[in-house]
């Protein structure tokens, strides 16, 4: 493969000492630009992150037709969009699903057909229960690829019912549009869980992104969410840092040992993924809230030790884990995650495959991974299309010479200036 095609990480040179800015948290993006671009009156939302999931989110909403000013990363809404339009149109999500499913739901509020497609590898993703939910409501969903897939196209129904049942043991997006778009039907919605909810943190994420933005459940229990019909009200939002980036220097701090401080990630976080600190701390490394600012160190004579830990909560964080169980002194058993399988790429199996490439000995769950005390050797891995593996196995690289992580700029989906990162760490 050529260089321009892989990338080899280079060793840390010394001991780790660095502070690191993460972008702002895509996730939490997402969901204040879909509040915004349904708001009445003007909106600001700023520390949007560079990636191409934001940047497929405001495309899908200008398609849409929100009036959307863009300076560096603060977009300003100038008017929500029209729900009346008939004209057709066509969202190309590209390997966004965030923006495919939240999208999805939104332009089913439109009078007009609207096409929400994307690349193959987001065409093979499930879609099925959403549309179903979307369908059942009322409104009007045509499959052009078979049913539960991408492309599909959208328009507004008669609404039917005022409750929907959704299954939770997919996705939390399929939930979260629902939540999105519930205060905009007619009647109002009633959302019902069915199953166990996997990442239930990302659920609390939407209700506390809707409670800037004018709009709370009526009702929130442990598996409904009820909302009456209302109006999301503008609103000046500032995205947090992103926790699931800062899990990747935190990790690096424990694997190599040394400090990292994470500027701006305070406890106060919306994000389930904030607690990986939680997480690093129980094996070993030491934790401390200065601020708004978070720092975790290792010192190199105190061992990493394995643990087993459920991560339904926080997920995406998966591969950081298992790279950084590699390194500990005991076995590490993650649980809860079989869902995992149907994200970017399949974070159990193709992870556990590109694991083992570098040395490390895993063992395939059904519901996770154990990863046992490994010698990592050099190699060349895969990204399976997926920024988290590539940001995950790039770690190992820290400290063991000759990691070559292949497709490297899949990373620019969350974070494009992750490698200047990496490389800037000493």
């Amino acid at each position: 493969m050529s260089a321009s095609l892989s990338r080899t990480v280079a060793p840390l040179g010394s001991t780790l000492n660095a502070t690191v800015r993460v972008p702002g948290s895509k996730s939490v993006a997402a969901r204040a630009l879909v509040c915004a671009a349904m708001a009445t009156g003007e909106s600001t939302v700023s520390n949007l992150p560079s990636g191409d999931d934001t940047a497929s989110m405001l495309r899908g909403l200008a398609t849409l037709g929100a009036q959307i000013d863009v300076h560096g990363d603060t977009a300003k809404f100038t008017s929500s969009w029209d729900v009346d339009q008939l004209d057709p149109l066509v969202i190309d999500a590209r390997l966004a699903g965030t923006t495919a499913r939240f999208l999805t739901a939104v332009s089913a509020l439109r009078a007009g057909e609207v096409v929400i497609t994307g690349e193959e590898s987001l065409r093979n993703r499930p879609m099925h229960d959403l549309h179903q939910a979307i369908a059942d409501i009322g409104f009007e969903v045509s499959p052009l690829n078979g049913p539960g897939m991408l492309p599909v196209a959208v328009k507004r129904g008669v609404q039917k019912s005022e409750r929907v049942n959704i299954a939770a043991t997919t996705s939390s997006q399929f939930t979260s549009a629902l939540m999105l778009i519930a205060p905009r039907l007619p009647q109002g919605l009633s959302i019902v869980t069915e199953g166990d909810v996997v990442s239930q943190s990302y659920l609390d994420m939407t209700v506390g992104v809707q409670h800037r933005f004018g709009v709370v459940p009526v009702e929130r229990g442990e598996h409904v969410f009820r909302y009456a019909a209302g109006d999301y009200v503008g609103a000046t939002y500032e995205v947090e840092p992103d926790a699931s980036s800062a899990s990747y220097p935190l990790a690096a701090a424990a694997i190599a040992g040394g400090q990292v401080v994470v500027a701006g990630l305070g406890r106060s976080s919306l994000q389930g993924d904030s607690k990986f600190v939680d997480v690093l701390a129980r094996m070993g490394c030491s934790v401390k809230h200065i601020g708004e600012d978070v720092v975790l160190s290792r010192a190199p004579e105190m061992p990493l030790m394995g643990i087993t830990v459920d991560m339904r909560d926080m997920s995406d964080l998966v591969p950081t884990l298992a790279v950084v169980a590699a390194f500990a002194q005991t076995s590490t058993t993650i649980t809860g995650v079989g869902f995992i399988r149907n994200k970017e790429s399949d974070r159990i199996g193709d992870l556990a495959h590109e694991l083992r490439v570098l040395g490390v000995a895993v063992d395939e769950l059904a519901d996770g991974l154990t990863i046992h005390p490994s010698v990592t050797h050099a190699g060349a891995v895969d990204t399976h299309h997926d920024h988290r593996l590539a940001m995950s196995l790039a770690l190992i690289g820290l400290v063991t010479p000759g990691v070559v992580i292949n497709d490297p700029m899949v990373v620019t989906k969350s974070w494009p200036e992750y490698w200047t990162m990496l490389g800037a760490l000493q």
